[in-house]
């Protein structure tokens, strides 16, 4: 066998037969993506040059109107006779014996994809993207007595719920040998549960699953549940502000037993990255050359626009086209009366100063931003001096994995209130 072809069976390990079809799918999309930009070129050059041509958003005229047509029927009828014929040879194909589901290397990747594009896979009904889940040590956790018992031996009376950031999944939580989650459940006598979802879609929409699945989850727990407490990296903060707000609106009856928040490097207000991907769209936009490029941007995920100020709800995005106002349309969302929160930034700073703060923060997320800080008071969450930690020399996802954030996390919680 060629040297080459080793790194393929590699691939090809931690692929299923039925991701072959799936993304055969999003191949033939990204196809006709492409055309469109062409076309959107080929008309400004007409435009600039005084030839005829159609305004801008239209499809070419004339002959090469009716080639680009042609183009676009044959990549539609490529993608449905791609999609016939691997639907009717994948049943025939042995699925591999390593057992790439299990494989982190393709639950990575799968995150990943679905973090920035996995509002377009649910829409087009992709079976790569990813469903929401209540998982236990990679096991996805019934909602049933039995299914609790099965995977939560003893139950205890206090469930420890952790909601990864986006483009990653629940064995992530699982960093350089530390998993948040084993090492404060152990302190407290609590249940970790991790929540797996598809960070491609809206933050709210999310939220609303997750106060939906913790409703359920709480109503089948074996023995008596007294406490819940959430904690949140990154997007998951902003997931778990949804789910509380969803569910106090709805009157769910779990927010009685939510008494602890934990925000790991959450984006409160917002970060950076994204505000620079929208300004890189307006650059884009504003010639008649690059413009149809702009569409590369439109690209990201909802999930990922949500980052630009921090969504937390429906009316925060709802009736607003996302790629084109890069104003905070944010309704102000104060943090849960009654719960203990708690925020944790990280700075790569060797020490605190207001210009580090600002510009250097984590890497992705300001300290401000992870803190809760905004210039207009009506958008300041209100953590107290007390609950708020700074670590410094650290990294976003170095805050997954540093001991004296856990240490912190654990004194929090297990201190005297």
């Amino acid at each position: 066998m060629s040297d080459s072809a080793a790194p393929r069976r590699q691939v090809l390990r931690h692929v299923r037969t039925s991701d072959v079809q799936a993304l055969a799918q999003l191949v033939a999309q990204a196809t006709q993506g492409v055309i469109d930009i062409t076309e959107g070129v080929h008309q400004a050059v007409h435009g600039r040059l005084g030839l005829p041509g159609k305004a801008s958003g239209q499809r070419t005229g004339g002959l090469t109107g009716g080639v680009y047509q042609a183009v676009r029927g044959v990549t539609r009828l490529v993608g449905w006779s791609t999609d016939a014929v691997l639907g009717a040879l994948l049943p025939l194909l042995d699925e591999p014996t390593a057992c790439p589901e299990a494989s982190p290397q393709r639950e990575a990747v799968l995150a990943a994809l679905n973090g920035v594009l996995g509002d377009r896979l649910q829409a087009m009904g992709n079976p790569l993207a990813q469903a929401m889940e209540l998982r236990v040590n990679g096991t996805p956790l019934m909602p049933t007595g039995q299914g609790l018992q099965a995977l939560l031996p003893g139950t205890p009376a206090h469930l420890l719920l952790l909601v990864h950031g986006l483009c990653m999944n629940d064995a992530q939580w699982l960093r350089n040998g530390h998993d948040h989650g084993a090492f404060l459940a152990r302190s407290m006598d609590a249940a970790p549960v991790y929540l797996r979802y598809n960070t491609g879609l809206h933050t709210s929409v999310n939220g609303r699953e997750l106060a939906l699945g913790l409703q359920r989850l709480a109503a089948a727990w074996p023995g008596p549940l007294e406490r819940i407490t959430l904690i949140g990296h990154s997007m998951g903060g902003l997931v778990a502000r949804s789910a509380v707000a969803c569910a106090q609106a709805a009157g769910l009856s779990w927010t009685a037993l939510l008494r602890n928040m934990v925000f790991l490097g959450t984006p409160h207000h917002g970060a950076p990255l994204e505000r620079i991907g929208h300004g890189a769209d307006w650059l884009l936009a504003s010639s008649p050359f690059t413009a149809p490029f702009a569409r590369l941007g439109r690209v990201r995920s909802a999930g990922i626009t949500d980052l630009r100020h921090g969504h937390v709800l429906d009316a925060d995005w709802q009736g607003r086209d996302r790629f084109v106002s890069g104003a905070d349309h944010r309704e102000p969302l104060p943090l849960p009366e009654g719960v203990n929160c708690f925020a944790v930034g990280a700075t790569l700073a060797t020490r605190r100063s207001r210009l580090a703060d600002r510009l250097t923060g984590d890497g992705l997320v300001p300290l401000d931003s992870a803190l809760g800080r905004h210039d207009d008071p009506a958008r300041c969450l209100a953590f107290a001096p007390e609950r708020q930690f700074v670590a410094y020399r650290t990294g976003h996802l170095d805050l997954l994995s540093s001991r004296p954030v856990a240490d912190q996390i654990r004194a929090w919680l297990t201190g005297p209130r």
